[in-house]
């Protein structure tokens, strides 16, 4: 997806002449006209709609992409997002991006057609792996508004709404550390991307603080085609010594106890552990499992409001918005 801005920096022109020659103004020589516009087929440049359309008018739309709708905590972001939004007279079109970089990318193009004002996003797996930003950095340079949330790409200039990923897996390790746990476990399966490295860094630094253990720190990572029942129950029976465990995904932490139980262990007393979920999953374990909790709605919430004060015009305060998680100790805990 070229611009203008590149389009003028090969032809090493202004970006203003690029864009006279292309609407045929008569300030620009024929032949500077014949230059640009060959580049410009060369490239198959196509105006963006969008950046036309909000100079003229509001389409009263957002447009949404996400990287899972299976996902729980994405399920609940969008659907506050279109609550808040309708709430604002706004319309969402939601595409899913899949995890792919390129069903990202694609979903940007058939949006830029001029029915959105803006975009919320939260980045795909591929797109962060390969830290892949052209296609925002078009957006950007074209002054489309664009939010960005959970998973965000750190060299695109927009508004991001985040979590305190850090904090939140430093603190649950610090709690279970206090419990006197000597042997605590990290589960993941979200250790690439950028929330995970957070989370991951987070535990890593509470252990070298406060841990009296020699042990050093355990991390299982896997990804969505392991078989992570397998791959825990594994890992719980092999090692007599864990008697801690925190998932910073929303599956793990689930499977864990499941197994834990599975092999005889009195949770909490035998081992402890944290989940990181919401309350999708609280029915359904037993003990209550202890999770961090993210606060999808108010991510969505705030996506929405940050959005809508670009489209109309305000200047934002800050760039970032953190949301603060909140652990919610139960029963797999012996702090509750």
């Amino acid at each position: 997806m070229v611009t203008l801005k590149q389009l003028a920096q090969e032809l090493n022109v202004s970006v203003s002449t690029v864009s006279k020659a292309l609407n045929g103004s008569d300030e620009i020589g024929h032949d500077t006209i014949e230059r640009v516009k060959s580049l410009a087929k060369l490239y198959n440049y196509k105006p963006n709609r969008v950046a036309i359309n909000l100079k003229r008018s509001s389409t009263k739309t957002i447009g949404v992409i996400i990287p899972n709708i299976l996902n729980h905590f994405f399920a609940k972001v969008l659907f506050s997002i279109e609550k808040e939004a309708s709430k604002k007279g706004y319309n969402i079109i939601t595409c899913l991006s899949n995890e792919s970089l390129e069903k990202e990318t694609t979903s940007l193009g058939i949006l830029s057609n001029g029915s959105v004002d803006g975009f919320i996003v939260s980045v795909a797996e591929e797109t962060q792996n390969e830290n892949s930003i052209d296609h925002f950095e078009s957006l950007v340079q074209n002054k489309i508004p664009l939010v960005m949330f959970d998973r965000v790409l750190n060299d695109v200039n927009c508004m991001k709404v985040i979590i305190n990923d850090y904090d939140s897996a430093f603190n649950a390790t610090k709690l279970l550390i206090e419990e006197g746990r000597k042997r605590i476990v990290l589960l993941s399966n979200i250790s690439e991307l950028s929330v995970g490295k957070l989370r991951i860094r987070g535990y890593q630094n509470a252990l070298k603080e406060f841990s009296k253990s020699k042990n050093a720190p355990l991390i299982l990572s896997f990804s969505e085609e392991d078989n992570i029942e397998e791959q825990v129950e594994n890992l719980l029976s092999n090692d007599n010594e864990i008697d801690g465990v925190i998932s910073i995904d929303n599956t793990s932490g689930v499977i864990a106890l499941q197994k834990a139980l599975k092999l005889d262990k009195h949770v909490p007393h035998d081992i402890s552990i944290i989940g990181f979920s919401d309350n999708n999953v609280l029915p359904f374990t037993n003990p209550k499992l202890s999770t961090i909790a993210q606060h999808p709605i108010q991510i969505g919430s705030c996506a929405v409001e940050m959005i809508i004060d670009i489209i109309d015009g305000k200047t934002p305060t800050n760039k970032i918005k953190r949301i603060d998680t909140e652990l919610l100790l139960r029963e797999t805990t012996l702090k509750k």
